[in-house]
């Protein structure tokens, strides 16, 4: 477990920045104290400077997980945001999409949201925009990136691409055989 690289940090603030913008750094000067993020097996993990503290004492080879893992950087140096994040980055999102129930089921299946199943939209949000998905009852559901800008959804085809999918609660779900073995 060590410390973000000066690379690292940039590619990682900047996938966060999308999605929170400048409320990033209410991540880590939080009012239960200071939170840090670190890199363990190419994967970022969220946790409290006392965590931190308490697991120098552990073998990096004995350490499996500690905190919240964010996401993880793949062999090419590009940092993939897990849906384990959710939690921490929803309360924070500056740019929301909120889908109506019909579609709400196939976004947890993995599909792209279609305008025909946009609820509502943050105002001002452009395109490739990171979202935060949530359903009509302001639940998180998941990420995303905006396929259209908001001017852009009002004067689109029901069937055009709003949101394309990233990542959803309903992974733990499909990925359930991979994650345990």
């Amino acid at each position: 477990m060590r410390p973000l690289t000066d690379e690292e940090t940039r590619v990682f603030f900047e996938k966060l920045s999308k999605f929170i913008g400048e409320n990033i750094k209410l991540l880590i000067d939080r009012s239960d104290g200071p939170y840090c993020f670190r890199l363990h097996k190419d994967r970022v993990y969220y946790m409290s400077e006392e965590v931190l503290r308490k697991a120098a004492v552990i073998d990096k080879d004995s350490l499996i997980s500690i905190g919240t893992c964010f996401g993880k950087f793949t062999k090419t140096k590009k940092f993939h945001l897990h849906i384990t994040a959710l939690e921490y980055l929803a309360p924070y999102a500056q740019y929301k999409i909120w889908v109506k129930p019909s579609v709400e089921q196939q976004f947890l299946y993995g599909n792209h949201i279609m305008k025909s199943g946009l609820g509502r939209i943050t105002e001002n949000t452009s395109q490739y925009q990171g979202v935060v998905v949530y359903n009509m009852a302001d639940l998180p559901l998941g990420f995303g990136v905006a396929a259209k800008s908001t001017a852009e959804c009002r004067h689109t085809d029901p069937m055009a691409i709003i949101c394309f999918h990233q990542a959803d609660i309903g992974e733990y779900i499909r990925n359930e055989d991979t994650l345990l073995g």
